[in-house]
């Protein structure tokens, strides 16, 4: 018996599911409660040519069982992290902090105009601030603004080299 692995791939990747699992039965001997398509027509594939052109010898399927015991498993859950922190572990430098070069400096003030209103949003150290709230970003404001949410850069049309364009 010769087998087509191409014609007979065709064949099963035509066969919905209930008619795999027919058939991996049929190959295999046993029922499957498998439902995914694509691992029922490779596992059918595998076996279709295993039994045409011979399994594994029991030399490798051996040396395969050694290899599985021989594995490192682990036996127990890894140590929770602690709450505390490692200070051998901890690294103290100064962090220095860009700002983003398309905000102008804190202190600055942004306007634009929205559907027929002035909006005015002030550039603060860390945040921004629009009608007396204060918010993280730009685009923090843009959704207030427009109730959407939208890249903050964008809406208020700052540039790359800084400020309005």
């Amino acid at each position: 018996m010769t087998l087509n692995i191409e014609k007979e791939a065709a064949t099963l990747r035509r066969m919905k599911v209930g008619q795999l699992q027919s058939k991996f039965s049929q190959v295999f001997g046993e029922p499957t409660n498998a439902r995914n398509k694509q691992w029922l027509v490779k596992r059918i594939l595998w076996r279709l040519q295993a039994i045409l052109e011979g399994d594994i010898s029991d030399r490798a399927r051996q040396r395969a069982k050694d290899l599985a015991n021989d594995a490192d498993l682990r036996t127990s859950a890894p140590k929770k992290p602690s709450s505390e922190p490692n200070l051998d572990r901890s690294c103290t430098s100064v962090l220095e902090v860009t700002n983003d070069s398309r905000l102008p400096l804190p202190g600055a003030l942004l306007v634009r105009e929205y559907k027929g209103q002035t909006l005015q949003v002030r550039v603060l150290p860390k945040g921004f601030e629009f009608k007396g709230e204060i918010f993280k970003s730009l685009s923090a404001v843009a959704k207030k603004i427009t109730g959407q949410h939208c890249n903050g850069f964008y809406f208020f049309k700052l540039s790359n080299s800084g400020g309005s364009k």
